[in-house]
């Protein structure tokens, strides 16, 4: 699958903090629940991104070979102030800074640790990139704030999150993924709404032995249609199924199914 540019990615993250800076300013109650992740308020949300992207740097700066602790990243909690807004944002804001200006100077092929196989600096441009676009999404549906990505992006997130399933399944013991294994049936992902030439149509098969996934438009048991945003907050649980830009053909149970499984990565 081709990826995109690692200035692309570079870009995305600068571009997606800045959103989610525009959240934390906004004026929205940063003790408010997250709806998509009842667990964390908008704060500790933002939190938790800002923390990643810092635990990132420093991977990709010192070019670590190896898991770095939490504790060991310079002001990976956030400021000490909480329920302030002004410091939040400066915070998240030196944040980006910081990743962006050191994935750049790294370039894509540098070695680093990572999680799934690709022990590289491109590996995090890319995970990062789709991780704040993810979490930008959960603070916009809880500032109540309009949300969109951009179609490659959106695309490449869907790749990415395919790819995940994959290496879980075949690396690292999951029952959930285990589940999968079945005697092919299959999803298709349709967005209605790009350019032929991006090919948004995803086919994810549950096969004997595992799941395969490829680009394209073919017959499935079940299909989800819907705008690309859509189809991609759907597939990550970040909006509801019988939502009203949503199509389901076919085996609704299928989906769903999946959708309750996938919650690893």
């Amino acid at each position: 699958m081709t990826l995109l540019a690692h200035d692309r990615y570079c870009d995305q993250i600068a571009h997606q903090v800045a959103g989610l800076r525009a959240v934390v300013t906004s004026g929205t109650d940063l003790s408010a629940t997250v709806p998509t992740c009842p667990d964390w308020s908008l704060e500790q949300l933002v939190r938790h991104m800002g923390g990643a992207l810092r635990w990132v740097e420093l991977l990709v700066r010192t070019r670590a070979q190896e898991h770095v602790p939490d504790e060991r990243v310079p002001m990976h909690d956030g400021p000490e102030a909480r329920g302030d807004a002004a410091a939040l944002d400066a915070w998240l804001g030196e944040t980006g800074e910081m990743v962006v200006g050191t994935l750049r100077e790294a370039g894509p092929d540098a070695k680093v640790w990572g999680w799934a196989g690709t022990p590289s600096s491109g590996f995090w441009a890319r995970r990062m990139t789709h991780e704040i676009t993810v979490h930008r999404a959960d603070a916009t549906l809880t500032a109540g704030l309009p949300y969109d990505v951009a179609p490659d992006v959106a695309a490449d997130a869907l790749d990415e999150w395919l790819e995940i399933v994959e290496y879980i399944q075949r690396n690292v013991p999951h029952r959930a993924a285990n589940e999968f294994h079945g005697p092919g049936r299959a999803i298709h992902l349709h967005a209605t709404d790009t350019a032929p030439e991006l090919n948004a149509e995803w086919i994810v098969e549950l096969l004997e032995d595992g799941v395969a996934w490829r680009r394209g438009h073919e017959r499935a048991t079940v299909a989800l249609r819907g705008p690309l945003t859509s189809v991609l907050l759907a597939f990550f649980r970040r909006l509801p199924l019988n939502s009203p830009e949503l199509e389901i053909v076919g085996e609704r149970e299928l989906l769903e199914f999946w959708l309750e499984r996938a919650t690893f990565g």
